[in-house]
């Protein structure tokens, strides 16, 4: 790529979100990357950077999902955009076809398998021609659970020279909230299949993201069950829908190397016996997120986001039947305190970790570009932790 004047640029930064990350990429990394705030009001812009305190040097790039042509001149003149400005399906798509036109690198908080399936088909085949790279889920959607599935078959080819035919993603435990672009989201994604009946097929559709192919039978997760194994019931869990086929994506776009034979899918355990019983009906029938009141923009406190975490199991087996159980925990909220950290580190991944000469252009899921050196960024950096249980 020719010499850039930054090295990311963080669309969005006067939302929740992106103010989050731009408040974590100055503390943590200012003084070491050339690094813009960019947004459709510099005033705004001004104002967030001035009441947390940052340096009036950091430069501002007025950008306008409303006026392509800021999102082009944007896009030419660095290195990779962050963009946390959704819902995607409303205000991203010009944002992508910036950066693929400009051979410049992308990350994004998308949870909208839809509009990423419209990615795919518009984009894909013209970023690999510019070797722009396009990576969606760069959040709690989709890394912890792209990534464990990665590094839980890595764990079963060390330990039986063969990967998992079979994983079940398991979220034990969680604290914190849905933000509200994720709400907003869910709700565009309802609003678009209403007027696109094909739309329903896709979100169905466990591979919808893996183009001219079908694997086998997965299983639906859209009720309780009792899993004697766990010794727990396990409830539907609600960004299953988009994390499985960013999995089964990552699965392809990496050769198979998990098997064209590969069944995944995620639940919630809820515990044994009446409770836990009780407990995954009551999630089954939860209508929280198409009641979310929260508005893009918005989001909980510094301590609840500070006191928030997650915990997700990973159980993997051979086509033999051996077994290997592994764990992706995160020390924050996840929707906000932990995403922010999340995508940072992601665009900070492709910015300084992974060469175009390894991983040429295309539309991806965060494990087939980086997965090896993300692991590590966010292990050391982020406060996530990855670990084989037995």
């Amino acid at each position: 790529m020719d010499e850039r004047e930054f090295d990311i640029v963080v669309y969005g930064s006067t939302g929740f979100t992106g103010r989050l990350v731009a408040e974590y990429l100055n503390g943590n990394y200012g003084d070491d990357i050339k690094w813009a705030m960019a947004g459709r009001s510099e005033d705004k812009l001004k104002t967030v950077r001035d009441e947390t305190g940052m340096s009036e040097d950091i430069p501002l790039v007025v950008a306008d999902s409303d006026r392509p042509e800021t999102l082009a001149d944007m896009a030419a003149r660095t290195g990779v955009v962050l963009t946390t400005v959704g819902p995607y399906q409303l205000y991203g798509t010009d944002v992508v076809k910036a950066c693929v036109e400009a051979g410049t690198d992308y990350v994004d908080l998308s949870g909208e398998p839809a509009w990423m399936h419209d990615m795919i088909g518009d984009f894909d085949a013209r970023a690999r021609e510019t070797c722009a790279r396009i990576v969606h889920s760069c959040g709690f959607d989709s890394i912890p659970f792209d990534l464990g599935v990665y590094y839980i078959q890595q764990a079963a080819r060390e330990k039986f020279g063969t990967p998992c035919s079979r994983v079940r993603g398991r979220v034990r435990k969680v604290k914190g909230t849905f933000s509200g672009g994720t709400a907003a989201s869910f709700m565009q994604t309802v609003r678009r299949a209403r007027q696109q009946p094909e739309v329903l097929d896709w979100l169905r559709d466990p591979f919808s993201l893996v183009p001219y192919f079908s694997g086998p039978p997965q299983p639906t997760g859209h009720k309780p069950v009792y899993e004697d194994d766990l010794n727990s019931w396990s409830a539907p869990f609600i960004m299953a829908s988009t994390n499985t086929k960013n999995v089964h994506r990552s699965n392809a776009l990496m050769g198979h190397t998990y098997g064209k034979d590969f069944v995944y899918d995620e639940m919630m355990l809820t515990g044994p016996g009446d409770k836990g019983e009780q407990m995954a009906y009551l999630i089954t029938n939860d209508k929280s997120m198409a009641e979310n009141t929260l508005k893009p923009g918005e989001g909980p406190s510094k301590e609840e986001r500070e006191t928030g975490f997650y915990d997700i199991m990973f159980v993997g087996e051979t086509e033999k039947g051996e077994r290997v159980i592994g764990a992706v925990t995160g020390d924050k909220d996840p929707g906000y305190g932990s995403t922010s950290k999340m995508i940072t580190e992601s665009a900070l991944c492709l910015a300084q970790d992974v060469a175009r000469y390894v991983v040429g252009g295309g539309v991806y899921t965060p494990a087939p570009v980086m997965a090896k050196p993300l692991i590590a960024r966010l292990t050391e950096n982020a406060g996530l932790k990855f670990s084989i249980e037995a």
